[in-house]
């Protein structure tokens, strides 16, 4: 199954894209807004869970700093985004809030620019990876501990971390795992 976000007020409508071929045009009509809007099946649209992912696949030409992947839940889809050098604000996606990272999830829990997760190289050329909380209502958690107000927190590839109810792992720059694509 796989979903669309109406353009209009952004709630998720799922069909079953196997039912289609590519190149298809769809039309819909929100349950929510009643907004009718169309899309056309297309690798881009049924690969990705949201724009963002389909850079992670064009790794020619820019490079690599490693991504976090969101964990499907009852309030998110699976979605990967790839990490860029300097401080990456993760939070819940939302018109009008600015993050880089803006998870699209309906969980309360989480803040609107929740975390920050800052990637840098250092004196070896290594990359490494700096977690914060971003003074959040429900706070960050990394591997199951709490951050404190203003700890910030080195990380590594493979490191589990939590805002509010959606879990993310980090997949370092240097990871051959490719588990985390569709």
């Amino acid at each position: 199954m796989k979903r669309v976000r109406c353009p209009k007020c952004d709630n998720y409508i799922q069909f079953d894209e196997t039912k289609y071929q590519e190149g298809q045009s769809l039309v819909f009509i929100c349950d929510n807004c009643k907004k009718q809007f169309g899309i056309r099946i297309g690798k881009s649209k049924l690969n990705a869970g949201s724009r963002r992912e389909e850079v992670i696949d064009e790794k020619e030409g820019t490079e690599n700093w490693g991504n976090v992947v969101v964990i499907e839940n009852v309030f998110a889809f699976k979605q990967v985004f790839p990490l860029h050098e300097g401080d990456n604000v993760i939070g819940r996606r939302s018109k009008g809030t600015e993050a880089d990272i803006p998870i699209e999830s309906n969980d309360p829990s989480m803040d609107r620019r929740h975390c920050i997760l800052n990637v840098k190289r250092d004196k070896q050329g290594q990359i490494v990876y700096t977690l914060r909380d971003n003074n959040s209502i429900t706070g960050t958690f990394l591997m199951n501990e709490l951050l404190g107000p203003k700890e910030r927190v080195r990380i590594e590839e493979g490191n589990i971390f939590t805002l509010g109810a959606t879990t993310l792992i980090l997949r370092g720059a240097n990871s051959n795992d490719t588990s985390c694509e569709d």
